[in-house]
C-alpha cells in the first residue's frame, strides 16, 4: 500500500504525527472501501453456481442476479457523485459505507431470487457511490509525483477483494448455505471501514471550488497538501450539474472517461461473474479453481500497472493492452477447440493485461475533471462503464447457451478493440501534472 508522502517539513513533532495519522487513515479508509467493492462483486461469481442450484434459477434470472449490482452502480455513481460535489466529500464518504454494512447483513437472510436481486441492487448503488467518492477524495490529498501510483494502488485492493471473495466461495462451496456466508461475510469488512471513516476532514480542493479559501488554506497548511490554490479557485464552479459534463469544454473528458472504462470492464465482469461456466464450456477441469487462479493473476496484473503508471505514462499503459487482450479473446473465439494450453495462455494474457490497464480506472477519471465536478464526472463515467458491464453480465449466460463460447469470446474481443481505437484518439497524457493542471490539460486537448 502506498503512503501519502510528507510535503511539509515545518511544524512540531505533534503536528507531523497528526498529518501522518490522517494520511494513513485516509489511505486505509479508501483502500478497504475499494476492497469491499471487489469483494461484493466477486462474491456473487463464486456463489452463483450454488445460488442457481438452491433457487432453481433460469438463465435469465441468473443473469439478472449477476447484473443487479452493476445496474445499481449505474444509479449510485451519478447520484452520490452529485451529492459529493454539492454537499462535500465527508458526509458521502461515511454514509455510503453504512449502506454497505446494512446490505451485507441482509444477504444472510434472503430466501428467494427477487429479494437477492433487490439487496444486490442497493449494494450496487453503494458501490457506485464508493467509486464516485473514495478515489476522488484520495486524489485531492495526493501529491503530483506519485498520484498515479497512489490511486492505482486502490485497484490492487479491488482485485484483492475480488480474489478473496472467490477464495472464500471456493472454501465454502461444499458447506450447506455456503453461498449465504460468502455473500454476507462482507459485513466484517464494512464494519472495519465504517470505523476508519470517522474523523476524516473535508477536502481542501472542494472547499476552494466553493470559494471557501480560508478554510481550505488552513487544511493545506495543516496536512502539507500539494495544491495550486489559484488554479483551483479559477476553475471552480459555483453550480454543479450533470449538464456541465456535456458542455463543449468538458465533453471530450466525459466521453473518454466513460468509454475507456466501459470497454475495460465489460468483458472482465461478464466473464468474471460466470467464469466457472465459461471455463467449463471450454473444457477445463476444475472450473472454480481455474477462476481463482485467473483472479490471482489479475491481482499481479494490477500490481504491475500500479508500478508502471508513472514510469511509462498513462497512454502506454492503456492502449497497447487493449489490442493484445482483444487478440487473445479473438483467438479463443475463432478457435474454441484449441489445445488446453492455448486456451489457458489466452485467458492468462487477458486476465493479466486487462487488470494492468484497469489500474487506470482509478487514475484517469480523477485527473480529467476539475474539482468542482470531479465526483459528478467520475460518478457518471462509473455509471456508463456499468451499463455495458451489466448488459454483458446479463447476456453472457444466454449467449453461452444459445450462441456458444466462440461467438461470446468474439463479442468481448470486439469491445476491447473498440476501446483501443477510442483511447488512441481521446486519451490525454497526464503523468507528472498537478491535479488541477491535469484537468486543464485534458480540457485544452479537447478544445484544440
Amino acid at each position: 500500500m502506498a503512503a501519502l508522502p510528507d510535503t511539509d517539513t515545518g511544524g512540531s513533532v505533534t503536528d507531523e504525527r497528526g498529518r501522518r495519522r490522517l494520511r494513513t487513515k485516509l489511505m486505509l479508509a479508501t483502500q478497504v472501501g475499494q476492497g469491499i467493492d471487489g469483494y461484493i462483486l466477486g462474491g456473487i461469481g463464486a456463489a452463483m453456481p450454488a445460488i442457481v442450484a438452491d433457487m432453481h434459477m433460469s438463465d435469465w434470472t441468473a443473469g439478472l442476479i449477476g447484473a443487479s449490482a452493476l445496474v445499481g452502480i449505474f444509479v449510485g455513481g451519478p447520484l452520490f457523485g452529485w451529492f459529493a460535489d454539492r454537499f462535500g466529500r465527508r458526509i458521502v464518504f461515511l454514509t455510503d459505507m453504512m449502506i454497505f454494512l446494512v446490505g451485507s447483513v441482509a444477504q444472510f437472510f434472503v430466501d428467494n431470487a427477487w429479494q437477492l436481486f433487490v439487496i444486490r441492487l442497493v449494494m450496487g448503488i453503494a458501490i457506485g457511490g464508493e467509486y464516485a467518492i473514495g478515489a476522488p477524495l484520495l486524489s485531492e490529498y495526493a501529491p503530483r509525483h506519485n498520484r498515479g501510483r497512489l490511486l492505482a494502488s486502490l485497484e490492487v485492493s479491488w482485485y484483492v477483494g475480488f480474489m478473496l471473495a472467490f477464495a472464500v466461495g471456493y472454501a465454502l462451496s461444499d458447506v450447506d448455505d455456503g453461498w449465504r456466508w460468502t455473500l454476507g461475510s462482507s459485513t466484517l469488512i464494512a464494519l472495519v471501514c465504517v470505523a476508519l471513516r470517522g474523523g476524516i476532514p473535508e477536502s481542501a480542493r472542494w472547499l476552494l471550488s466553493k470559494g471557501r479559501r480560508a478554510e481550505a488554506e488552513q487544511l493545506i497548511r495543516r496536512y502539507g497538501m500539494d495544491v495550486d490554490v489559484d488554479t483551483e479557485l479559477a476553475d471552480g464552479e459555483r453550480r454543479n450539474s450533470l449538464r456541465l459534463l456535456f458542455t463543449r469544454r468538458r465533453l471530450r473528458s466525459t466521453v473518454f472517461a466513460s468509454t475507456f472504462w466501459a470497454a475495460l470492464v465489460l468483458p472482465y465482469f461478464a466473464i468474471g461473474t460466470f467464469s466457472p461456466q465459461v471455463l467449463q464450456a471450454l473444457g477445463l477441469g476444475d472450473a472454480l479453481a481455474g477462476s481463482l487462479a485467473s483472479n490471482a493473476l489479475a491481482v499481479l496484473g494490477v500490481a504491475a500497472g500500479c508500478l508502471l503508471v508513472e514510469r511509462i505514462g498513462r497512454r502506454r499503459l492503456l492502449i497497447p493492452p487493449f489490442w493484445i487482450t482483444a487478440a487473445a479473446l479473438a483467438l479463443i473465439g475463432f478457435w474454441p477447440t484449441a489445445p488446453i494450453v492455448v486456451v489457458v495462455a489466452c485467458f492468462l494474457v487477458f486476465a493479466f493485461l486487462n487488470a494492468a490497464s484497469s489500474a487506470l480506472t482509478a487514475v484517469y477519471p480523477l485527473e480529467v475533471f476539475p474539482t468542482a465536478i470531479r465526483t459528478t464526472g467520475v460518478g457518471f463515467a462509473t455509471a456508463m462503464s456499468r451499463v455495458g458491464a451489466a448488459i454483458g453480465t446479463f447476456l453472457l449466460p444466454v449467449t453461452l447457451t444459445h450462441l456458444g463460447v466462440g461467438p461470446t469470446m468474439l463479442i468481448g474481443a470486439g469491445v476491447l478493440a473498440a476501446g483501443g481505437l477510442l483511447s488512441h484518439f481521446l486519451a490525454p497524457e497526464t503523468a507528472g501534472l498537478e491535479l488541477s493542471h491535469a484537468a486543464r490539460a485534458a480540457t485544452e486537448a479537447g478544445n484544440r
